[in-house]
């Protein structure tokens, strides 16, 4: 752990190399910010604290396609999860690093010191200085969300106590003391740090697209409560951020704007991503696969993966073309430009919402978890294509919202979270399978594989505190 809090402070340092006028550079030559304006800057750095990539979820549950030839030859962490290796040690794999351990614990590192010392900063009011310690204990909360569903058990109400979680530390400072927390203890942190973010007043309107508002601390806690399967706290914060901000992009007007390039089957020209930082969609924006400080390509998928897609869903006719190489017929992403893969967005706080509504007692509750599906499947799925959902049981509902948030969120950690919790769960547990090369290949949902390995540096180097596996 000790690398990755050296990590935070280097950032520290780099980001704040200009601010001569405002840091004293220390005897060890870190320099330290003084001013309110210093510490915000680090929350506008957006490769160290907005940029959280989970791609080994993504091999995992087959949303990111890997080469055949790869899958045949190469022996590494992404063929181990993607080819779904059970044998195969993982630890191994994992040698050194990881983004999600590395970029995870750099993000809580620099909020972490955002949180001890921002009320020494000078050249600002309580208020002010308050918003800016609202942002990094959301921060906090949605970076710890992501990780310990990465690299534990999904939560279960009856073990969560007792299942080994993720490092829990506090504090920006070299060879502060942490420990391994249980699942149970990181939920319980989560739900503090967005309810101090709320205490603290963050606001309506955030600062810029990658501070989180008020919508999104929201939404926050309704994801962590939809893990926790905690179905009526999920709804009633879902419908608060709804309330807030309840914007749909208009998919249909996108997709007609490039119509004649995008139904051309040999036109492979790059378009601008609409999901970028100004989408209407967006409550916080954090990059996941894609790196923030230039354009990226979309991620490419399979074959199999674009046949999930419902008829008509634009967002896969903008997305994705078929493409065939020398080797493999896959999907080419046909977007450029930035994501918002691993913040938060209301589609998902309306999928969220739904599953809820299909959860709770009485058949009038499947009806209204429909309608607010079909709020984000209109906004979607082509006008000669769409038709209302039908279902008239739970399962038939909570089928259809995930065949849709699936889709909605692929490419970021969501899919990957929900199905451990589904799996978690039993009633709605499912195992995957392919074909490759004339067999057939299954993940089953009890496999240890859907528990990601900790890097082996993490392990042998872990600063002040023991951090045991907890798969392999």
């Amino acid at each position: 752990m000790k690398k990755y809090i050296l990590t935070a402070l280097l950032v520290l340092a780099s980001v704040l190399s200009g601010c001569d006028n405002y840091i004293d550079v220390m005897p060890k030559g870190i320099r330290i910010p003084k001013t309110l304006a210093d510490y915000e800057a680090l929350l506008r750095n957006e490769y160290n604290v907005n940029y959280l990539p989970s791609q080994q979820a993504l091999y995992l549950i087959n949303d990111k396609f890997v080469e055949a030839n790869s899958c045949r030859n190469v022996d590494d962490l992404r063929t181990a999860n993607y080819m779904w290796k059970e044998s195969r040690n993982r630890c191994e794999l994992n040698a050194s690093a990881e983004d999600m351990f590395n970029n995870g614990y750099g993000i809580i590192g620099i909020v972490n010191t955002l949180i001890e010392k921002v009320p020494e900063a000078t050249e600002c009011t309580e208020a002010e200085r308050a918003e800016v310690m609202s942002y990094a204990y959301a921060i906090r909360a949605f970076v710890l969300y992501y990780i310990v569903n990465f690299y534990a058990d999904a939560y279960d109400p009856q073990k969560a106590a007792s299942t080994p979680g993720i490092p829990l530390i506090y504090s920006g400072e070299l060879g502060t003391p942490w420990h391994q927390g249980s699942v149970k203890e990181v939920y319980d942190q989560m739900i503090s740090d967005f309810n101090k973010a709320i205490e603290l007043g963050i606001p309506e309107t955030s600062m810029t697209a990658v501070h989180p508002n008020r919508a999104a601390v929201e939404g926050g806690l309704a994801r962590v409560y939809l893990s926790m399967r905690d179905y009526d706290a999920a709804l009633t914060h879902a419908n608060a951020a709804l309330k807030r901000k309840d914007d749909l992009f208009d998919w249909l007007d996108y997709y007609n704007q490039y119509k004649t390039r995008i139904d051309n089957p040999e036109d492979y020209t790059k378009i601008s991503s609409p999901m970028a930082h100004t989408c209407v969609e967006n409550l916080w924006f954090c990059s996941g696969e894609g790196n923030p400080n230039y354009p990226c390509n979309d991620i490419n998928i399979s074959e199999e993966r674009a046949s999930l897609f419902e008829q008509g869903d634009m967002r896969s006719l903008v997305r994705w073309k078929k493409y065939t190489s020398s080797t493999d017929t896959y999907y080419q992403g046909m977007l450029t430009g930035y994501y918002n893969l691993s913040g938060i967005a209301t589609p998902e706080v309306y999928l969220i919402k739904a599953e809820c509504q299909a959860r709770q007692a009485g058949g009038s509750t499947v009806s209204d978890a429909l309608a607010t599906l079909d709020k984000v499947r209109k906004s979607r799925i082509h006008p000669d294509y769409y038709r209302p959902s039908i279902a008239s049981t739970q399962a038939e509902a909570i089928d259809l919202i995930r065949r849709t948030k699936d889709n909605e969120m692929i490419n970021s950690i969501i899919p990957f979270i929900d199905m451990k919790r589904y799996n978690a769960e039993g009633t709605y547990a499912r195992s995957l399978t392919k074909e490759f090369d004339g067999q057939t290949y299954t993940l089953s949902p009890t496999s240890h594989l859907w528990t990601m390995v900790f890097p082996a540096n993490a392990i042998n180097r872990p600063g002040n505190g023991v951090l045991t596996q907890n798969s392999k």
